[in-house]
């Protein structure tokens, strides 16, 4: 069994739940970073997390961490890289490239030369070549320059993990999926209380709750995941994963409550849950909060009520009812 350095993404002020999570689905060698969480693992670890977790945005497998100081040098430690195991000359590809050298002009210039070293070693040892596709591309590999480090990933979610791949439609301003099971998470909800949003918007807190109490992974309905395409992909093992995680649920083990003054949203909102097994179990309403009562036998309340300047003068107005219905109920 192959061991692999992984680094997972998150938003700030989650990590030490991400490290938490992650644990939970296997990865040893934990250690926070200022970006997100590093870890270890064999290939089936990155599926799971990919799958299961809720709280990270992108999973990278490092492929490569190595000094260099000229743009030679980047050509040639890109080209120790074996890369017919991560992508077919069939495969397209792109390569996302920051950080800062004083050998490299810019980033372009940077990812110009790693595309070419993995052209040039497929053209020499295979006499064809994958092309780039900068758009929708198949593989995604990520190059960071610190000066003389540089580290080479594979981005093994693709589009980042809170497109899970549920809503059918949005609001003006949703909410990020990660960032709103990362704050279930730091609530303490317990699964069995009741979770209630008086201002659900299109959905996001409600279907991140109910995901999370019925234990079902967040991207189940999400159908791209850049490892597809890798050239070691194990169709197998993720066709395992995947058929284990659809089981057909009877019940929530709690009350999901969600309302909103606008009729439009609630219909957004019911249109995202429709497409999901736990969708029917959740209650949604069109009432203002200012008529809604705190759910009997008490619960937890998180929701993202609106903000910002597009409110204009009503904010104040808005939060000093919101301040005193919060009193009342």
């Amino acid at each position: 069994m192959t061991a692999y350095r992984y680094l997972a993404t998150c938003p700030t002020g989650i990590g030490t739940l991400l490290m938490q999570e992650l644990a939970s689905l296997g990865a040893d060698d934990l250690i926070e970073k200022p970006v997100g969480v590093s870890f270890s693992g064999d290939l089936a670890l990155a599926y799971r997390v990919c799958l299961w977790s809720r709280l990270a945005n992108r999973v990278v497998l490092q492929l490569s961490n190595q000094e260099v100081e000229s743009a030679e040098g980047l050509y040639q430690a890109v080209g120790t890289i074996d890369w017919r195991a991560h992508l077919s000359a069939k495969s397209t590809f792109m390569v996302n490239f920051s950080g800062r050298a004083q050998w490299m002009r810019n980033a372009q210039f940077g990812a110009q030369k790693v595309k070419d070293a993995i052209v040039d070693q497929f053209r020499a040892k295979h006499g064809e070549r994958p092309n780039v596709n900068t758009k929708t591309p198949q593989v995604v590999f990520d190059v960071y320059v610190n000066q003389k480090q540089v580290t080479v990933s594979l981005n093994t979610s693709g589009a980042p993990l809170f497109q899970r791949g549920y809503r059918q439609t949005t609001g003006e301003a949703p909410l990020n999926e990660v960032v709103a099971a990362g704050l279930i998470r730091l609530s303490g909800w317990d699964k069995k209380s009741t979770f209630f949003d008086p201002m659900c918007g299109s959905g996001t807190l409600l279907i991140e709750a109910a995901l999370i109490a019925a234990n079902i992974p967040p991207s189940i309905e999400r159908r791209h995941f850049a490892l597809k395409n890798f050239a070691n992909f194990d169709e197998k093992l993720w066709e395992e994963l995947t058929d284990h995680s659809k089981e057909r649920l009877s019940s929530l083990p709690c009350k999901i409550v969600g309302s909103d003054a606008s009729a439009e949203m609630v219909t957004k909102a019911r249109r995202n849950l429709r497409g999901l097994p736990i969708g029917r179990f959740v209650e949604t309403s069109v009432e203002s909060f200012q008529e809604v009562s705190s759910p009997e036998g008490g619960g937890i309340m998180i929701s993202n009520p609106p903000y910002g300047e597009r409110m204009g003068e009503e904010i104040e107005e808005l939060y000093e009812e919101l301040g005193n219905w919060m009193k009342s109920e």
